[in-house]
Order: structure tokens, then sequence, then C-alpha cells
């Protein structure tokens, strides 16, 4: 057989190949997910993202307190005001 045939025959049951390709990358792709070198590198993910969610929670939570000093600030000079036209 040359190398023609060989390509022919394979075209020709290209679906069982196909099939058999997609088995052997689903046996592949579970040793892969099942190592611990895998496993390592998910955990040390998840435990960025959490890091990186708790100091996103800590920044947005100085944000909403200086917003709510500004506020109350905002609040106090209007009393203020208010307070001064009164009296004149």
């Amino acid at each position: 057989m040359n190398r023609n045939e060989i390509f022919d025959k394979c075209y020709e049951h290209k679906h069982a190949l196909i099939f058999a390709a997609g088995i052997a990358t689903a046996i592949i792709g579970k040793k892969v997910l099942e190592s611990k070198s895998v496993k390592d590198a998910a955990t040390k993910g998840m435990a960025s993202v959490m890091s990186a969610k708790k100091d996103a929670e800590e920044c947005f939570q100085d944000m909403r307190e200086n917003a709510e000093d500004i506020v109350v600030d905002a609040h106090a000079e209007d009393k203020k005001e208010i307070y001064v036209e009164a009296k004149e």
C-alpha cells in the first residue's frame, strides 16, 4: 500500500477515526485534570481570585465611607448657610 491508498482508507472511515480521537481526548483530558499539578494551579488561581475579591470589597467599603462623609459634610454646610441667611 502506498501513502495515497492509506489516506483514502482513512478518509473512508473518518467518522470512526473522529470517534476514536474523541474518546482518546476524553481519557487524556481526564488524566490531565486529575493531576496534582493542575489541582495545585487551580487552587492557587482560586486563592488569588478570592484575595482580589476581598481587596475590591475593602476598596468599595472605603469609597462608600468617604462618599457618606462627603454627603454629611455637604448637609452640614447647607444647614450653616440656611442658619446664617435666616439670621440676617
